[in-house]
C-alpha cells in the first residue's frame, strides 16, 4: 500500500512529510519574523503588512476573529502559502522561496490527520521513516515521545482506539518527531470538549516549556490565548492591533478592538472637553489611555467591569437588572439612567446584597480609560 502523508508539516501535509534540513537538530528555538507580508485572495485581503517578531523559545499566540489573517500566516511560516510580498525570516534567512519539505517547522492542526492503518508509534514514526532513520532507531524516538505526551501505553492502539485528546498528543508526539525548531499550532484543541481541552493547554505548555521549542498557536480563543502564550498578537482584517502579554493586553489594549476583543468591555457615554488628554464620564474626569480623539467630542468610554463601582443607595436613576453567578463572582447587569446597560463585577457575596430592581449608584475606579468615537 502507498503511504500518502496526512495534512500536517514535519509529520506532515502535502504529498510527503516536510523534513528539517540536514543537521538540523531541534535543540534550540529559532526566532521567526514576519516582514510586510501580504496576500490577497481576490478581492479579500488576507494579510495587510504584517510585521511580527517571535522571540527564540517563546509561545506566542495568534489570535483573532475568523478570517483575520491569523492562519494565513501560520502557513506562510510552514511554506504552505506564499505571499504576494513581504518575507518569512527564521533566525535571519528569508526562507519564503524555501519549499514546505525543507522548513525546521512541524505544525499539528485541528483535525489530528493521523494515518488510520498505523498504529500509534508508527504513526509518531513516520517522519523518521521517510528520512530512512533504522528502525530500531524510530521506534526509540517513538517510544520516548509517547512517554513525553503521557501515552507510553497507547503505542500499539491504533487512531480509532483513541479519543480526541490522545489522537491530539500523538498528532504532537509525531510533530515533534523530527526534532523541529518551529511548532505550528492551528486551532489544535477547538474539536475536544472543554475538560479534555484545558489538560491539553497544561500539557502544551509543559512541553513547550521543557523542550525550548518556539511555538505559534493559532487560535480565535481568548481564554486558551491568554492563559497558555507569553505574548498574544492580536490580529484584525489582516493587521497586527497589538502584540503584548496577556497581562499587558488585558490591562492596558491600544486600541478599541483589542479592548473589546479581549475580556468583555462596558461602552458608557462620555465627552472629551478642551484637554484631548481627559474624558467626563458618570460625573468624573479621567485621563485617557491609548489613542485620543479630538477636543469637544461625545465619545465611547471603554471600561471593564471589575473597575465599574456601585453603591447601594438610589437617586442617581441606575437600577440592577439582572445577575450571572460565575463562582466567586457575579456579574451584575446595571440600567443607567441613559438607556444602557453596564455589566459589573462584583464578588458573590457583595451581590447578593443587589438583587434586581434595587436603584444604586454608578462610580468608575479612578484609573485611565480607551475611549473611541461613536458610531
Amino acid at each position: 500500500m502507498t503511504e500518502t502523508a496526512p495534512t500536517a508539516v514535519n509529520d506532515t501535509t502535502g504529498p510527503g512529510p516536510v523534513l528539517p534540513t540536514e543537521g538540523d537538530t531541534g535543540d534550540t528555538g529559532a526566532a521567526v519574523e514576519f516582514r510586510g507580508l501580504r496576500r490577497s485572495y481576490g478581492a479579500t485581503t488576507a494579510l495587510d503588512g504584517l510585521d511580527l517578531t517571535v522571540q527564540p523559545g517563546e509561545l506566542l499566540a495568534l489570535l483573532g476573529p475568523s478570517g483575520c489573517g491569523k492562519t494565513t500566516a501560520l502557513r506562510m511560516v510552514a511554506g504552505f502559502e506564499t505571499p504576494d510580498s513581504g518575507a518569512v525570516l527564521v533566525d535571519g534567512k528569508d526562507i519564503t522561496g524555501i519549499p514546505a519539505h525543507r522548513r525546521d517547522a512541524g505544525m499539528v492542526f485541528q483535525s489530528y490527520s493521523l494515518f488510520p492503518h498505523l498504529n500509534a508509534r508508527d504513526n509518531v514514526a513516520f517522519g523518521l521513516r521517510m528520512r530512512g532513520t533504522g528502525t530500531a532507531e524510530r521506534r526509540g524516538r517513538a517510544d520516548e515521545l509517547l512517554e513525553l505526551v503521557g501515552l507510553p501505553q497507547y503505542g500499539d492502539r491504533y487512531p480509532h482506539q483513541l479519543s480526541g485528546g490522545q489522537q491530539q498528543r500523538i498528532a504532537l508526539a509525531r510533530a515533534l518527531a523530527l526534532r523541529p525548531r518551529v511548532l505550528l499550532l492551528d486551532e489544535p484543541l477547538s474539536a475536544l470538549d472543554a475538560k479534555v481541552r484545558l489538560n491539553l493547554r497544561e500539557e502544551i505548555g509543559r512541553l513547550q516549556k521543557e523542550l525550548g521549542i518556539t511555538t505559534l498557536f493559532v487560535t480565535h480563543d481568548q481564554e486558551e490565548a491568554l492563559s497558555m502564550a507569553d505574548r498574544v498578537a492580536v490580529m484584525h482584517a489582516g493587521r497586527l492591533e497589538q502584540c503584548a502579554t496577556p497581562a499587558e493586553l488585558y490591562a492596558r489594549p491600544s486600541t478599541a478592538f483589542v479592548a473589546e476583543f479581549v475580556g468583555t468591555m462596558n461602552r458608557i457615554s462620555g465627552r472629551v472637553g478642551q484637554d484631548p488628554g481627559t474624558v467626563e464620564v458618570l460625573g468624573r474626569r479621567l485621563p485617557v489611555d491609548g489613542a485620543r480623539t479630538g477636543p469637544d467630542q461625545d465619545v465611547e468610554v471603554l471600561v471593564r467591569p471589575e473597575n465599574v463601582l456601585l453603591t447601594a443607595q438610589g437617586g442617581s436613576g441606575a437600577v440592577v437588572v439582572g445577575s450571572t453567578f460565575l463562582g466567586p463572582v457575579t456579574r451584575l447587569a446595571v440600567q443607567l439612567p441613559d438607556g444602557r446597560t453596564v455589566k459589573v463585577d462584583l464578588a458573590t457575596h457583595d451581590a447578593a446584597a443587589l438583587p434586581a430592581g434595587t436603584g444604586v449608584t454608578v462610580d468608575l475606579a479612578e484609573r485611565p480609560v480607551l475611549v473611541a468615537t461613536r458610531p
